[in-house]
């Protein structure tokens, strides 16, 4: 079997995180080789909803990152092959209700505008113009411009697409076994496929991050949290936006075990109508809670009353990967010499991809980085495993 030159680095992961990090690597001139022990976008990336979010964040390190890389989806975009540059990108903008006091809404409007997010708070009646089937409930809106969606597995495949264009490799069915070290140095990976060398690796394992650092003597605590979401029939235009209630801000921010649940609603190119969201710390349980399907669907009539006579197609779940407080792990590990990491995105890989491949490429190559990289590193205490 052909193998191309040794790689700078190998890249574990070939979903959206590790896509997009393997893309910014290799448009910097860094030789990548993606691993992935099913293939691309086949684990987390595919039960996503695609979404490009700067309206669900606090203010802070994970707004900042949201920020920048919704900036950075459109250079990423720029540099796609031509023939996979369709990814099904859709700049619909964000509505988000509240059907109940409105001020918890309009606080959080406030503090989002404060850093610098396009938050336009909307009366009942401006609601009812850019969403002329949701609830007569609603007592307050507020519009974000920026929120945008994209098709996650088209976006991730297409990235790898542009890191073979650029002369990378990306190997499916090759399965990670760890590390090999030389003097507290990364010289290559354990596969399943054998030794590959190498001189630096990049944990992009998504949920499953924890277990392959644990195998490369560096644990970090990334733990799965599992989402499911429903999806309708084809029908004509009826949610123009991706709208969602306001308890969906509360819900991502939260690290409750408990099932919680919040309405997320939006439309496909194809027609169908996805419904969202729920979240469980479950470990890897993926069996199929028909009571959680009931609670998004109850929900979901609510903001749509319209969707109580629609037909659900089918459902899907997966697993994301979530650091205990509530932000990524990007950057280099103190502990080992070439290792990396870039995992615990939770719900947010695909808005953050971006970013977040631009971060890891700037600080492996020594440059600026574009925004603090110091609340997102690997020896914070909510990530370093005792």
């Amino acid at each position: 079997m052909h193998r191309s030159a040794t790689p700078d680095v190998v890249v574990v992961g070939a979903g959206m995180v590790g896509a997009a990090c393997a893309e910014a690597l290799s448009a910097a001139g860094v030789r990548v080789l993606v691993i992935d022990r099913d293939g691309p976008a086949a684990g987390t990336t595919a039960s996503g909803e695609g979404n490009v979010l700067v309206s669900d964040k606090e203010p802070g390190p994970e707004l900042e990152l949201a920020v920048a890389s919704r900036a950075e989806w459109e250079i990423v975009r720029g540099r796609l092959p031509e023939w996979v540059a369709d990814v099904e990108w859709e700049a619909k903008g964000g509505v988000v209700v509240a059907t109940g006091d409105p001020e918890p809404l309009t606080a959080f409007a406030a503090k989002q505008r404060a850093a610098g997010v396009s938050a336009r708070v909307i009366t009942p009646a401006e609601v009812f113009e850019l969403e002329p089937l949701v609830t007569p409930r609603v007592t307050v809106g507020v519009h974000y411009p920026d929120d945008a969606q994209v098709q996650p597995v088209l976006a991730a495949t297409a990235l790898l697409a542009a890191v073979r264009e650029r002369g990378g490799e990306v190997r499916s069915g090759v399965t990670a076994l760890g590390i090999r070290q030389s003097r507290g140095r990364v010289v290559g990976v354990d596969t399943s496929d054998g030794d590959i060398a190498c001189g630096a690796v990049l944990n992009a394992c998504g949920p499953w991050a924890g277990a392959f650092s644990a195998a490369a003597d560096a644990p970090i605590q990334v733990l799965p949290r599992r989402g499911m979401i429903l999806v309708t029939a084809p029908l004509p235009e009826c949610v123009r936006h991706k709208v969602y209630d306001a308890d969906y801000v509360g819900a991502v921010g939260s690290g409750d075990a408990d099932l919680q649940t919040s309405t997320v609603v939006e439309s496909t190119r194809a027609g169908t109508v996805l419904i969202g969201s729920s979240r469980e710390r479950i470990g890897f349980d993926d069996a199929v809670r028909v009571r959680v399907l009931r609670e998004l669907a109850r929900k979901a009539v609510g903001l749509f009353p319209f969707l109580g006579d629609v037909p659900v197609m089918r459902t899907y779940g997966g697993f994301r990967p979530y650091a205990p407080d509530h932000l990524p792990v990007i950057g280099a590990d103190p502990r080992v010499h070439g290792l990396w990491h870039a995992t615990g995105h939770e719900g947010a890989g695909i808005g953050l991809a971006p970013s977040t491949g631009r971060l890891i490429t700037e600080l492996f190559l020594g440059l600026s980085p574009h925004l603090d990289p110091l609340p997102f590193r690997v020896d914070r205490p909510a990530v370093i495993a005792a």
